[in-house]
């Protein structure tokens, strides 16, 4: 053993190598999921390991305006930062995929929103609900395909932004654990203001104006949710959302579908509607 850990510092001076993980990314192409995959590339962050192959996230709820973005995005970005690496060929593999969340979204809250809103203070809670959605999405892909880590680019806690309230990130995190992912937030905290990022991916030489996060039709809608409102809905929907994920896992399709259901209004044939008017 210890002449092949000689043989390993002869071969790479200065440090031992460590057998690298798959690491997962929630991207939307936007500066801060850009920045995650940068740091990833060059392996230079203390929470972000060198990894063998990004997976890089792109969820699809429905309400998407600009759908091509992430994705050319992606190909710009992925050749200027293989560009920089000392040795090009040992760039971490890069897989950027779309995932269709849509019907955990419409579960979670479209399909019940007059229902849920009263429950939680009569908060608009839209937002939450579709990043638990994604959140859900992603850990199921990080078990079936073995990745053990998943970032996010959540940055500041916001009161005008109930995503990015602290209890979503600790009650997303306890989640995750559940399944043996770990979900960390490495920006959080460091970019109130944006500039941090912006002076990243500058130093990357990457876009570093515009963004992915804004192509949410939904995205900017009034709220006034706080961190209460917020806890109370993870609360309520995380055992929900474990519940449907141990039946998808399992094989069990019926029981997964019946964890959400399509909502309260019948659809009726024209000729009965009529009738019953």
């Amino acid at each position: 053993m210890a002449a092949e850990l000689t043989n390993i510092s002869k071969q790479h001076p200065g440090k031992l190598i460590m057998e690298k993980q798959d690491l997962a990314i929630l991207y939307s192409g936007g500066p801060n999921s850009l920045a995650l995959y940068a740091l990833a590339m060059a392996g230079h962050h203390p929470e972000i390991s060198r990894p063998h192959t990004i997976h890089l996230l792109h969820m699809l709820n429905g309400m998407g305006r600009f759908h091509s973005f992430p994705q050319a995005r992606y190909q710009l970005v992925q050749g200027l930062l293989e560009r920089q690496l000392p040795r090009p060929d040992d760039a971490p593999e890069t897989n950027c995929l779309e995932l269709d969340m849509g019907r955990l979204f419409q579960g979670l809250w479209l399909n019940r929103y007059e229902e849920l809103m009263p429950r939680f203070g009569g908060k608009n809670l839209v937002c939450v609900a579709c990043n638990l959605g994604m959140y859900a999405k992603g850990v199921l892909y990080c078990i079936n395909h073995h990745v053990p880590q998943l970032l996010a680019g959540h940055a500041s806690s916001s009161t005008c932004c109930p995503k990015q309230a602290d209890v979503f990130m600790e009650r997303i995190a306890a989640f995750s654990t559940l399944f043996g992912i770990t979900t960390k937030f490495p920006l959080y905290g460091a970019t109130e203001d944006g500039h941090t990022v912006r002076h990243l991916l500058e130093e990357f030489g990457l876009p570093s104006t515009g963004g992915g996060e804004r192509n949410c039709l939904l995205g900017q809608t009034l709220t006034s949710a706080g961190e209460k409102e917020v806890g109370d809905y993870l609360d309520t929907m995380i055992p929900l959302v474990v519940d449907y994920m141990e039946h998808t896992l399992a094989g069990r399709i019926q029981d997964a579908a019946a964890c959400f259901s399509p909502g309260t209004c019948e659809i009726l044939p024209p000729k009965e509607m009529a009738d019953r008017k």
